[in-house]
Protein backbone atom coordinates (compact mmCIF):
# COMPACT_ATOMS: atom_id res chain seq x y z
CA UNK A 1 0.00 0.00 0.00
CA UNK A 2 1.37 3.40 -1.00
CA UNK A 3 1.01 5.79 1.95
CA UNK A 4 0.52 9.12 0.23
CA UNK A 5 -0.29 11.11 3.36
CA UNK A 6 -0.75 10.04 6.98
CA UNK A 7 -1.07 11.42 10.48
CA UNK A 8 1.78 10.83 12.91
CA UNK A 9 2.56 12.15 16.39
CA UNK A 10 5.41 14.18 14.90
CA UNK A 11 3.34 15.79 12.15
CA UNK A 12 1.78 15.09 8.74
CA UNK A 13 3.91 12.60 6.83
CA UNK A 14 3.73 12.54 3.03
CA UNK A 15 5.71 11.26 0.11
CA UNK A 16 7.36 14.05 -1.91
CA UNK A 17 5.80 13.48 -5.33
CA UNK A 18 8.05 16.04 -6.97
CA UNK A 19 11.00 13.65 -6.65
CA UNK A 20 9.36 10.52 -8.02
CA UNK A 21 10.31 8.22 -9.64
CA UNK A 22 13.98 9.09 -9.07
CA UNK A 23 13.80 9.31 -5.30
CA UNK A 24 11.24 7.93 -2.83
CA UNK A 25 11.44 10.44 0.00
CA UNK A 26 8.99 11.09 2.84
CA UNK A 27 8.64 14.45 4.55
CA UNK A 28 7.24 15.17 8.00
CA UNK A 29 5.48 18.54 7.98
CA UNK A 30 5.23 20.08 11.42
CA UNK A 31 2.83 23.01 11.01
CA UNK A 32 -0.31 24.05 9.17
CA UNK A 33 1.73 26.50 7.09
CA UNK A 34 4.13 23.74 6.02
CA UNK A 35 1.24 21.56 4.88
CA UNK A 36 -0.33 24.46 2.98
CA UNK A 37 2.98 25.15 1.25
CA UNK A 38 3.33 21.45 0.35
CA UNK A 39 -0.08 21.57 -1.32
CA UNK A 40 0.86 24.71 -3.27
CA UNK A 41 4.17 23.25 -4.43
CA UNK A 42 2.60 19.88 -5.37
CA UNK A 43 4.55 17.84 -2.87
CA UNK A 44 1.10 16.32 -2.52
CA UNK A 45 -1.39 16.56 -5.41
CA UNK A 46 -4.57 14.96 -6.66
CA UNK A 47 -7.94 16.25 -5.47
CA UNK A 48 -8.72 13.61 -2.79
CA UNK A 49 -5.16 13.70 -1.42
CA UNK A 50 -5.28 17.49 -1.23
CA UNK A 51 -8.47 17.27 0.81
CA UNK A 52 -6.97 14.75 3.23
CA UNK A 53 -3.76 16.76 3.58
CA UNK A 54 -5.68 19.99 4.19
CA UNK A 55 -7.77 18.39 6.95
CA UNK A 56 -4.65 17.02 8.61
CA UNK A 57 -2.86 20.35 8.27
CA UNK A 58 -5.73 22.17 9.98
CA UNK A 59 -5.86 19.56 12.75
CA UNK A 60 -2.10 19.85 13.21
CA UNK A 61 -2.19 23.63 13.39
CA UNK A 62 -5.08 23.58 15.83
CA UNK A 63 -3.22 21.11 18.05
CA UNK A 64 -0.31 23.56 18.21
CA UNK A 65 -2.46 26.63 18.95
CA UNK A 66 -1.48 28.26 22.24
CA UNK A 67 -4.69 30.16 23.04
CA UNK A 68 -6.13 29.27 26.44
CA UNK A 69 -9.80 29.76 25.61
CA UNK A 70 -12.16 28.21 23.11
CA UNK A 71 -12.70 31.67 21.63
CA UNK A 72 -8.96 32.09 21.00
CA UNK A 73 -8.81 28.60 19.52
CA UNK A 74 -11.69 29.37 17.17
CA UNK A 75 -9.92 32.49 15.90
CA UNK A 76 -6.77 30.47 15.20
CA UNK A 77 -8.79 27.70 13.60
CA UNK A 78 -10.61 30.07 11.23
CA UNK A 79 -7.32 31.65 10.19
CA UNK A 80 -5.89 28.21 9.37
CA UNK A 81 -8.96 27.30 7.32
CA UNK A 82 -8.59 30.51 5.33
CA UNK A 83 -4.88 29.87 4.78
CA UNK A 84 -5.60 26.38 3.49
CA UNK A 85 -8.36 27.61 1.15
CA UNK A 86 -5.82 29.78 -0.70
CA UNK A 87 -3.62 26.88 -1.79
CA UNK A 88 -5.30 25.44 -4.93
CA UNK A 89 -8.56 26.84 -6.37
CA UNK A 90 -9.82 24.11 -8.70
CA UNK A 91 -9.93 20.94 -6.59
CA UNK A 92 -13.28 21.01 -4.79
CA UNK A 93 -12.17 18.27 -2.37
CA UNK A 94 -10.00 20.90 -0.69
CA UNK A 95 -13.01 23.05 0.14
CA UNK A 96 -15.12 20.02 1.02
CA UNK A 97 -12.51 18.94 3.57
CA UNK A 98 -12.21 22.45 5.02
CA UNK A 99 -15.98 22.69 5.44
CA UNK A 100 -16.05 19.29 7.06
CA UNK A 101 -13.41 20.43 9.55
CA UNK A 102 -15.48 23.57 10.19
CA UNK A 103 -18.51 21.37 10.93
CA UNK A 104 -16.43 19.24 13.28
CA UNK A 105 -15.24 22.35 15.10
CA UNK A 106 -18.80 23.66 15.47
CA UNK A 107 -19.97 20.33 16.91
CA UNK A 108 -17.03 20.16 19.30
CA UNK A 109 -17.48 23.79 20.37
CA UNK A 110 -21.16 23.16 21.08
CA UNK A 111 -20.30 20.12 23.19
CA UNK A 112 -17.41 21.48 25.25
CA UNK A 113 -15.28 24.52 26.02
CA UNK A 114 -12.27 22.33 26.82
CA UNK A 115 -9.68 23.30 24.20
CA UNK A 116 -7.79 20.03 24.48
CA UNK A 117 -10.96 18.05 23.84
CA UNK A 118 -11.77 20.21 20.81
CA UNK A 119 -8.28 19.60 19.44
CA UNK A 120 -8.62 15.83 19.87
CA UNK A 121 -11.96 15.84 18.05
CA UNK A 122 -10.45 17.71 15.10
CA UNK A 123 -7.59 15.23 14.88
CA UNK A 124 -10.07 12.36 14.85
CA UNK A 125 -12.12 14.08 12.11
CA UNK A 126 -9.01 14.45 9.92
CA UNK A 127 -8.11 10.80 10.48
CA UNK A 128 -11.68 9.79 9.67
CA UNK A 129 -11.48 11.69 6.36
CA UNK A 130 -8.30 9.72 5.60
CA UNK A 131 -9.91 6.34 6.40
CA UNK A 132 -13.07 7.16 4.47
CA UNK A 133 -11.11 8.17 1.37
CA UNK A 134 -9.40 4.78 1.23
CA UNK A 135 -12.75 3.01 1.69
CA UNK A 136 -14.47 5.16 -0.94
CA UNK A 137 -11.76 4.39 -3.50
CA UNK A 138 -12.25 0.67 -2.90
CA UNK A 139 -15.99 1.08 -3.49
CA UNK A 140 -15.40 3.23 -6.56
CA UNK A 141 -13.01 0.64 -7.96
CA UNK A 142 -15.60 -2.09 -7.51
CA UNK A 143 -18.26 -0.15 -9.43
CA UNK A 144 -15.83 0.86 -12.17
CA UNK A 145 -14.25 -2.54 -12.68
CA UNK A 146 -17.49 -3.82 -14.16
CA UNK A 147 -17.04 -1.36 -17.04
CA UNK A 148 -13.59 -2.68 -17.98
CA UNK A 149 -13.66 -5.61 -20.44
CA UNK A 150 -11.34 -8.55 -19.94
CA UNK A 151 -8.22 -8.02 -22.03
CA UNK A 152 -8.75 -4.26 -22.26
CA UNK A 153 -6.08 -1.65 -22.82
CA UNK A 154 -6.97 1.45 -20.81
CA UNK A 155 -5.67 4.92 -21.62
CA UNK A 156 -5.13 7.23 -18.63
CA UNK A 157 -4.24 10.90 -18.37
CA UNK A 158 -2.42 12.42 -15.39
CA UNK A 159 -2.21 10.38 -12.20
CA UNK A 160 -5.42 9.36 -10.44
CA UNK A 161 -3.94 6.55 -8.42
CA UNK A 162 -2.93 5.96 -4.82
CA UNK A 163 -0.67 9.01 -5.03
CA UNK A 164 -3.66 11.24 -5.83
CA UNK A 165 -5.66 9.97 -2.86
CA UNK A 166 -5.09 8.93 0.74
CA UNK A 167 -3.26 5.87 -0.59
CA UNK A 168 -3.95 2.23 -1.51
CA UNK A 169 -6.21 2.11 -4.61
CA UNK A 170 -6.83 5.52 -6.16
CA UNK A 171 -9.70 6.59 -8.40
CA UNK A 172 -8.99 5.96 -12.11
CA UNK A 173 -6.20 3.55 -11.20
CA UNK A 174 -8.50 2.11 -8.55
CA UNK A 175 -10.82 1.04 -11.35
CA UNK A 176 -7.89 -0.63 -13.11
CA UNK A 177 -6.63 -2.28 -9.91
CA UNK A 178 -10.12 -3.57 -9.11
CA UNK A 179 -10.47 -5.02 -12.61
CA UNK A 180 -7.14 -6.77 -12.16
CA UNK A 181 -8.16 -8.04 -8.73
CA UNK A 182 -11.37 -9.41 -10.29
CA UNK A 183 -9.23 -11.59 -12.55
CA UNK A 184 -9.39 -9.49 -15.69
CA UNK A 185 -6.39 -9.04 -17.92
CA UNK A 186 -5.72 -5.32 -18.23
CA UNK A 187 -2.93 -3.13 -19.61
CA UNK A 188 -2.45 0.63 -19.46
CA UNK A 189 -1.30 3.33 -21.84
CA UNK A 190 -0.23 6.27 -19.66
CA UNK A 191 -0.16 9.73 -21.23
CA UNK A 192 2.98 11.46 -19.94
CA UNK A 193 0.84 14.53 -19.03
CA UNK A 194 2.81 17.66 -19.71
CA UNK A 195 3.99 19.85 -18.15
CA UNK A 196 4.27 18.20 -14.70
CA UNK A 197 4.60 14.67 -16.14
CA UNK A 198 2.27 12.99 -13.65
CA UNK A 199 1.60 10.16 -16.08
CA UNK A 200 5.16 9.25 -16.94
CA UNK A 201 6.56 9.91 -13.46
CA UNK A 202 3.75 8.81 -11.14
CA UNK A 203 1.22 6.57 -12.91
CA UNK A 204 3.96 4.46 -14.47
CA UNK A 205 5.73 4.22 -11.10
CA UNK A 206 2.58 3.03 -9.35
CA UNK A 207 1.60 0.47 -11.98
CA UNK A 208 5.10 -0.92 -12.24
CA UNK A 209 5.05 -1.49 -8.47
CA UNK A 210 1.74 -3.33 -8.90
CA UNK A 211 2.98 -5.42 -11.84
CA UNK A 212 0.26 -4.04 -14.10
CA UNK A 213 1.55 -3.73 -17.69
CA UNK A 214 2.02 -0.06 -18.55
CA UNK A 215 3.36 1.76 -21.59
CA UNK A 216 4.14 5.48 -21.52
CA UNK A 217 3.10 7.59 -24.49
CA UNK A 218 3.52 11.31 -25.05
CA UNK A 219 0.32 13.34 -24.93
CA UNK A 220 0.33 13.95 -28.68
CA UNK A 221 0.36 10.20 -29.41
CA UNK A 222 -3.15 9.61 -28.01
CA UNK A 223 -4.99 10.11 -31.29
CA UNK A 224 -2.53 7.92 -33.17
CA UNK A 225 -2.86 4.92 -30.83
CA UNK A 226 -6.65 5.30 -30.81
CA UNK A 227 -6.76 5.29 -34.61
CA UNK A 228 -4.64 2.12 -34.59
CA UNK A 229 -7.25 0.40 -32.40
CA UNK A 230 -4.90 0.09 -29.43
CA UNK A 231 -7.25 1.72 -26.88
CA UNK A 232 -10.42 0.07 -25.59
CA UNK A 233 -11.37 2.40 -22.74
CA UNK A 234 -10.30 5.77 -21.34
CA UNK A 235 -10.48 6.32 -17.57
CA UNK A 236 -9.48 9.61 -15.94
CA UNK A 237 -9.89 11.23 -12.55
CA UNK A 238 -11.43 14.60 -11.71
CA UNK A 239 -10.75 17.67 -9.61
CA UNK A 240 -14.29 19.07 -9.76
CA UNK A 241 -17.49 17.83 -11.36
CA UNK A 242 -20.28 20.34 -11.98
CA UNK A 243 -23.95 19.50 -11.41
CA UNK A 244 -24.46 18.89 -15.14
CA UNK A 245 -21.49 16.48 -15.37
CA UNK A 246 -18.94 18.88 -16.88
CA UNK A 247 -15.62 17.77 -15.42
CA UNK A 248 -12.40 19.62 -14.62
CA UNK A 249 -9.31 17.46 -14.75
CA UNK A 250 -5.64 17.86 -15.57
CA UNK A 251 -4.92 19.95 -18.66
CA UNK A 252 -5.12 17.80 -21.79
CA UNK A 253 -8.07 15.72 -20.62
CA UNK A 254 -10.51 17.56 -22.90
CA UNK A 255 -8.31 16.73 -25.89
CA UNK A 256 -8.34 13.04 -24.94
CA UNK A 257 -12.14 13.10 -24.57
CA UNK A 258 -12.62 14.60 -28.03
CA UNK A 259 -10.33 11.98 -29.55
CA UNK A 260 -12.15 9.19 -27.73
CA UNK A 261 -15.50 10.42 -29.09
CA UNK A 262 -14.08 10.50 -32.63
CA UNK A 263 -12.94 6.88 -32.31
CA UNK A 264 -16.03 5.53 -30.47
CA UNK A 265 -14.07 4.73 -27.32
CA UNK A 266 -15.91 5.02 -23.99
CA UNK A 267 -14.54 7.84 -21.85
CA UNK A 268 -15.12 7.39 -18.11
CA UNK A 269 -14.50 9.76 -15.20
CA UNK A 270 -13.71 8.20 -11.81
CA UNK A 271 -14.00 10.30 -8.64
CA UNK A 272 -15.44 10.11 -5.13
CA UNK A 273 -18.81 11.74 -4.55
CA UNK A 274 -17.01 14.55 -2.66
CA UNK A 275 -15.67 15.75 -6.03
CA UNK A 276 -19.20 16.54 -7.26
CA UNK A 277 -20.05 20.21 -6.75
CA UNK A 278 -23.80 20.67 -7.06
CA UNK A 279 -23.39 24.39 -6.32
CA UNK A 280 -21.86 24.84 -9.77
CA UNK A 281 -24.32 24.32 -12.61
CA UNK A 282 -21.77 23.87 -15.40
CA UNK A 283 -18.06 23.72 -16.11
CA UNK A 284 -18.02 27.39 -17.12
CA UNK A 285 -18.12 28.27 -13.42
CA UNK A 286 -15.16 26.11 -12.40
CA UNK A 287 -12.10 28.23 -11.53
CA UNK A 288 -9.01 27.16 -13.48
CA UNK A 289 -5.69 27.43 -11.69
CA UNK A 290 -2.86 29.10 -13.60
CA UNK A 291 0.52 27.83 -12.41
CA UNK A 292 4.09 29.07 -12.63
CA UNK A 293 5.50 29.33 -16.16
CA UNK A 294 8.64 27.57 -14.97
CA UNK A 295 6.77 24.24 -14.97
CA UNK A 296 6.52 24.62 -18.78
CA UNK A 297 9.89 26.15 -19.50
CA UNK A 298 11.95 23.83 -17.31
CA UNK A 299 12.21 20.21 -16.26
CA UNK A 300 13.72 20.49 -12.79
CA UNK A 301 16.69 22.83 -13.40
CA UNK A 302 16.98 22.24 -17.15
CA UNK A 303 15.59 25.06 -19.32
CA UNK A 304 13.70 23.84 -22.42
CA UNK A 305 12.56 27.07 -24.07
CA UNK A 306 14.02 30.49 -24.91
CA UNK A 307 14.35 32.85 -21.98
CA UNK A 308 11.73 35.62 -21.96
CA UNK A 309 9.18 33.83 -24.17
CA UNK A 310 5.50 34.19 -23.22
CA UNK A 311 4.04 31.10 -21.52
CA UNK A 312 0.57 29.91 -20.54
CA UNK A 313 0.21 27.23 -17.89
CA UNK A 314 -3.41 26.44 -16.99
CA UNK A 315 -3.35 23.40 -14.72
CA UNK A 316 -6.79 22.09 -15.74
CA UNK A 317 -9.33 22.04 -18.52
CA UNK A 318 -13.03 21.17 -18.56
CA UNK A 319 -14.51 18.25 -20.46
CA UNK A 320 -18.17 18.86 -21.40
CA UNK A 321 -20.56 16.22 -20.10
CA UNK A 322 -21.61 15.09 -23.57
CA UNK A 323 -18.17 13.52 -24.06
CA UNK A 324 -18.44 11.43 -20.87
CA UNK A 325 -19.92 7.93 -21.11
CA UNK A 326 -20.28 7.58 -17.33
CA UNK A 327 -19.06 9.04 -14.06
CA UNK A 328 -17.91 6.35 -11.62
CA UNK A 329 -18.27 7.27 -7.93
CA UNK A 330 -18.07 5.48 -4.62
CA UNK A 331 -21.90 5.56 -4.52
CA UNK A 332 -22.46 4.05 -7.94
CA UNK A 333 -22.20 4.88 -11.63
CA UNK A 334 -23.88 8.02 -12.95
CA UNK A 335 -25.00 8.32 -16.55
CA UNK A 336 -26.66 11.08 -18.55
CA UNK A 337 -28.67 13.06 -17.73
CA UNK A 338 -26.10 13.85 -15.06
CA UNK A 339 -28.19 16.61 -13.50
CA UNK A 340 -30.48 13.86 -12.23
CA UNK A 341 -28.09 10.95 -11.67
CA UNK A 342 -25.40 12.94 -9.84
CA UNK A 343 -27.92 14.59 -7.55
CA UNK A 344 -29.40 11.19 -6.70
CA UNK A 345 -25.96 9.81 -5.77
CA UNK A 346 -25.05 12.91 -3.73
CA UNK A 347 -28.34 12.73 -1.86
CA UNK A 348 -27.79 9.03 -1.13
CA UNK A 349 -24.37 9.88 0.32
CA UNK A 350 -25.88 12.58 2.54
CA UNK A 351 -28.61 10.23 3.69
CA UNK A 352 -26.08 7.59 4.69
CA UNK A 353 -23.82 10.18 6.31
Amino acid sequence: MIKTVEWTDEGVRMIDQRLLPIEEKYLVLRSCDEVAEAIKLMVVRGAPAIGVAAAMGIALGTRQAVGTSAVDLEDDFNFMCETMSQTRPTAVNLFWAIERMRDAFRRARAATSDTEEIKLRLIEEARAIHREDIASNRALGHFGSELIPDGATVLTHCNAGALATAGDYGTALGVIRAARDAGKRVAVLADETRPFLQGSRLTAWELEKDNIPVTIITDNMAGHVMKQGKVDVVVVGADRIAANGDTANKIGTYMVAVLARQHDIPFYVAAPISTVDLDISSGEQIPIEERDAREVTHIRDQRLSPEGVAVQNPAFDVTPQEFIAAIITDRGVARAPYVDSLRTLVNSAHAKG
